[in-house]
């Protein structure tokens, strides 16, 4: 399954930097990651200072 990035997201970016596939972009009011793109390798949970992504 995918990760999803949660509410507690401070849309800083750390974590669409680490994405390797550049699946996680910017939203409305925090960022998202596409499921069809998406590796679910946690790169971007190792770098959320919040925790905000998960696996689904």
């Amino acid at each position: 399954m995918a990760y999803v990035i949660s509410e507690a997201c401070i849309s800083c970016g750390a974590c669409a930097a680490e994405c390797p596939v550049e699946a996680i972009s910017e939203g409305a009011d925090r960022y998202e990651i596409n499921p069809d793109v998406c590796i679910e390798c946690g790169a971007c949970a190792d770098a959320c200072p919040v925790s905000a992504p998960s696996a689904e």
